[in-house]
């Protein structure tokens, strides 16, 4: 969440970089304002009153030591009045504190300058693209029907199973999410991130933590008897290996990865775009994550770019960077660089990773902070990324891959497949 001295700095400017995320309610930076402002008031009525009892007590202690009892006693019903009267103003204050919580929940994070203004997908800004688009034989398939034709998914046995989006991987295609996987975390710790496999299930406050709640809760499972939620991205569980961490100057930069399968419920999702593949319910993918200090965020987030873009470059596919425009961001995010491959069969470009960098955004929620040269306690800056999402990908290694006999693999995939091609 956005710290309320930053709203104070400059509340016009705030307001002026919510409105790039096309927010709708810049109101609440002069109610939390406001908030604050009775909070701080209370807090003073709270520490004066507790002041003097503070003083009374040491006045009674002298008057009971000089013998002086009736004014001891006279004294004591003072400060018995005093603390009587701390009991609404803790009342107050806590009531007060968790207004002020609950509304400063409600801002997404501030864009950077760099974010482009604009509303919908089709006004992010292209930064790269790379990679040639294959020219496919004449009656090349989709991935759906390469998927039934080398019996490698199952969608149909999915929707008997659990339901639609919840796909079943058979033979060579259980072995090439395994490849995929192994050959993805590979990639990842030889760049020195360190490998998690963390809980598929977290409790309210690591949602919270990460900026899932109270924004997305409508997209998780959530299983009300334990109070847990499926995790929607590894991000969640692996980000908060450090909430309530106090990390030093040396710890930096934090480096994780891990593999989890994904759950989200994708409400209000229909037509093409959900086709095999391509939007799932559950699903694996491969995060990346750092907790840097604050000055070198925006380089930890390059260094993340161009990790992925030539791990894509490794799968042979032609791919394109975008930077997301203000109404096409995530809540939390302050920057968020899009990766999208060029689907051939489909003729169309898919997302298979975001990376994105939300400066102290998650960090402040977390309690994530650090002690810098000086000795000050500063809040961490948080970057993730995914490293990478396997649906889309397998989607077009089969379309972009494929002849009339085999589906041949990259290179790079081929010790972890043992083979060259899927037949």
């Amino acid at each position: 969440m956005l710290q309320v001295s930053v709203l104070r700095a400059n509340p016009e400017e705030v307001k002026k970089r919510l409105a790039v995320k096309h927010f709708k309610q810049p109101e609440l930076v002069d109610t939390i304002i406001g908030l604050d402002d009775e909070r701080k008031k209370l807090q003073l009525d709270f520490d004066t009153t507790q002041g003097k009892i503070n003083a009374a007590s040491k006045e009674i202690g002298k008057l009971m030591g000089q013998g002086n009892k009736e004014a001891a006693e006279t004294m004591k019903a003072e400060v018995a009045g005093l603390k009587t009267s701390l009991e609404p103003i803790k009342e107050q204050m806590a009531v007060v504190e968790q207004t002020l919580l609950d509304t400063l929940l409600q801002l997404p994070n501030l864009p950077t300058t760099e974010v482009p203004e604009g509303r919908t997908p089709e006004e992010n800004v292209v930064v790269r693209e790379a990679g040639t688009k294959p020219a496919l034989y004449e009656g090349a398939q989709p991935h759906w029907d390469l998927t039934k034709k080398y019996n490698l998914i199952d969608f149909e046995l999915g929707n008997k199973i659990t339901g639609s989006g919840f796909p079943v991987y058979i033979g060579k295609g259980a072995k090439l999410q395994r490849a995929l996987i192994q050959y993805f975390l590979d990639f990842n710790t030889a760049a020195g991130y360190t490998e998690y496999l963390p809980p598929f299930m977290v409790n309210a406050a690591s949602a919270m933590g990460t900026g899932q709640l109270p924004d997305k809760e409508g997209q998780m499972y959530y299983m009300p008897e334990d109070d847990f939620y499926m995790i929607p991205t590894a991000e969640v569980p692996v980000t908060n290996v450090y909430r309530d961490v106090i990390l030093k100057e040396e710890d930096f930069p934090v480096k994780m990865t891990a593999y989890s399968p994904c759950f989200r419920r994708e409400a209000g999702s229909y037509g093409k775009d959900v086709r095999g593949l391509n939007r799932l319910h559950q699903f694996e993918k491969v995060e990346i994550i750092q907790i840097v200090a604050p000055e070198k965020s925006h380089a930890a987030l390059e260094e993340m770019v161009l990790h992925v873009e030539k791990l894509l470059n490794t799968l042979e596919l032609p791919y394109r960077i975008l930077r997301l425009c203000g109404g096409d961001m995530g809540f939390a995010s302050a920057i968020t660089y899009d990766f999208e491959v060029f689907s051939a069969a489909q003729e169309r470009w898919l997302e298979v990773s975001s990376v994105s960098n939300f400066e102290n955004y998650q960090t402040n929620r977390l309690k994530c902070r650090y002690k810098d040269a000086n000795g000050k306690m500063q809040l961490a800056h948080s970057l993730n990324g995914s490293s990478l999402a396997l649906p889309r990908i397998v989607a077009c290694l089969l379309e972009n891959h494929q002849t009339a006999e085999s589906i041949k693999l990259p290179a790079s995939l081929q010790p972890y497949f043992g083979s060259a091609i899927i037949n």
